[in-house]
């Protein structure tokens, strides 16, 4: 895994001049202004152009996450989920020229890094906190479950390439976030009961396969966050980490954060019973669930190690680490 460029101090004002530049050649006013959104694998930037008076959102990639290639094909799914599913997705917004990823370098940061523009797109993410969690997981089911059908019946155009979520890309030979061993707050008593977790996950992942019914391309970062609701309608963004894996790790990506809710058998009935509406979910799928509720723990858990200078990371810390080692005594003595 290539180290992570965006975290730390002064991302803010080491990030402006590409941000300017980007705006320029994507046709923006000189005087346009910008606001930081949000920085996780890249750095999103609210676009008000002073001309036009439009907002759009600019993404701007980390180094070494994805290459030119990869993005367009990103690219490609949320155009087809767009036009085939009538899930609303953001727009992808091209230069004049019609370029939709540029690269970008600067007198004093000259490596390119890649840069998408989008459609702003208005909505409010569901609260988790909210008494009605229950209900929005039973309409994120179903916007999984459509998301889940058209990767199963889209013919990927040629040259499509996405990295994968499996085991090996999580915690083996690849570990795309880093590894888990690397966390924070780890000692040798963490150590011998996460062990004991990603021996399982590994063993457990293995027995449940990677047949198509199982295994596509997924969103992988289907949490409430990414969903925008706005006057009835429900819109899907943020597609920056889809890739092949299995489909119920969309589940375990939609308890990011809150794994520990003492509601999480209400949210899986809600969501599982939201999915079927749509499509067919096996009971012995379902029943595999708490399996990627622990994949995507784990997987955070190496994700705050190796992303340690973000807001996020310092937030979570040691308390998640040490939750992370409740809910997997849990599991393991449950499953």
């Amino acid at each position: 895994m290539s180290a992570h460029d965006l975290s730390g101090e002064g991302i803010e004002e080491r990030l402006a001049p590409v941000v300017r530049q980007a705006a320029t050649e994507f046709g923006h006013a000189p005087d346009s202004t910008f606001t930081l959104l949000n920085v996780s694998e890249n750095a999103t930037y609210a676009v008000d152009d002073s001309d036009s008076g439009e907002r759009t959102v600019l993404r701007v990639h980390r180094r070494g996450y994805h290459d030119a290639a990869a993005i367009r094909s990103e690219l490609a799914w949320l155009d087809a989920v767009r036009v085939e599913t009538g899930l609303r997705t953001p727009g992808v917004l091209p230069a004049p020229d019609g370029q939709r990823v540029l690269a970008i370098g600067t007198a004093d940061d000259p490596e390119p890094r890649h840069v998408v523009r989008f459609e702003w797109l208005d909505g409010a993410e569901p609260d988790p906190a909210d008494e009605s969690l229950p209900e929005w997981f039973g309409l994120l089911g179903a916007v999984t479950a459509r998301l889940h059908q058209h990767a199963r019946a889209w013919r990927r155009p040629s040259g499509f390439r996405r990295f994968a979520w499996d085991y090996d890309a999580a915690f083996g030979s690849v570990a795309r976030w880093g590894r888990w061993q690397d966390g924070m707050a780890l000692g040798a008593a963490e150590l011998g009961i996460l062990t004991r977790l990603d021996e399982a996950l590994r063993e457990r992942l293995a027995a449940y396969g990677k047949g198509p019914e199982r295994y596509g391309l997924i969103h992988a970062d289907l949490r409430l966050a990414n969903l925008l609701v706005h006057e009835g309608e429900t819109r899907v963004i943020d597609f920056d980490d889809a890739g092949d894996g299995l489909f119920l790790y969309d589940f375990g990506s939609a308890v990011s954060f809150f794994e520990d809710d003492p509601r999480m058998p209400e949210l899986i009935d809600a969501w599982a019973s939201g999915y079927r509406s749509v499509a067919t979910l096996p009971a012995q799928d379902e029943a595999e669930i708490p399996t990627f509720v622990m994949m995507r723990r784990l997987l955070l858990l190496a994700w705050i190690g190796s992303h340690a200078g973000t807001d996020l990371a310092r937030s979570t810390g040691a308390a998640y680490t040490a939750g992370t080692c409740e809910l997997a005594e849990t599991y393991l003595t449950r499953m």
